[in-house]
């Protein structure tokens, strides 16, 4: 997928789900309960159980989804998530190597970073955003918006304590989407398999965003 359309899909649904899956099967449902709750970027980690088969099993469930992986640390993983269909990539930290093969495959590619050096560098060496993590030990929204300054052209992501009631003061402060993990899958309603209450938070979480 082009770096032009990945960045009009974020502009246009604003929030990643973000599903670290204990058992396949769990992953599975985790991710249809956000699509039915209206949710189109969904994030598989790649630490998750199965997560390549996952990652192939819901591009052809979810057609309509956008389905990438995370947590990836080097190439080989990057590789492998791309072949099994991953259409984008987050990786913890900041990899020329990693950033490069993306390119070759024409795979959207978002490396963490928290400073700006390593914001920059990032971008300079060819993500297509950057995610900020841990947004929240590093001051939340008014970090993203402190940001924005000297270098609000580059597309952040902040991720690592977005929750369901800031979320929005993410995206004000000028971020181009969030990342949500377990603020969106709260153990207790995972464990239970209350897959409608997790469904109604993602509905919740794009009617506040929209």
């Amino acid at each position: 997928m082009p770096n032009k359309i990945w960045l009009s899909e974020l502009q246009k649904h604003r929030a990643i789900a973000v599903i670290r899956a204990p058992k396949i099967e769990v992953g599975q449902q985790m991710a249809m309960a956000v699509a039915s709750g209206g949710m189109q970027l969904i994030e598989i980690t790649w630490n998750s159980d199965g997560a390549g088969e996952l990652i192939s099993q819901l591009r052809s469930e979810l057609p309509a989804c956008i389905i990438g992986t995370g947590t990836l640390f080097n190439v080989q993983q990057l590789q492998e998530a791309i072949a099994s269909g991953a259409q984008f990539l987050f990786t913890p930290h900041v990899d020329r190597t990693m950033i490069q093969a993306a390119q070759e495959k024409n795979v959207p590619i978002i490396p963490g970073a928290m400073t700006p050096t390593e914001i920059v560098t990032a971008w300079s060496q060819g993500a297509s955003c950057v995610k900020v993590f841990p947004v929240q030990a590093v001051g939340g929204a008014d970090y993203i918006k402190s940001l924005q300054g000297p270098l609000g052209e580059i597309p952040l992501i902040p991720t690592g304590g977005v929750t369901l009631e800031n979320a929005k003061e993410f995206l004000q402060a000028g971020a181009i989407a969030v990342g949500l993990s377990g603020e969106l899958f709260p153990k207790k309603l995972v464990t239970e398999r209350n897959w409608s209450a997790i469904a109604t938070q993602a509905k919740n979480l794009m009617r506040q965003l929209g």
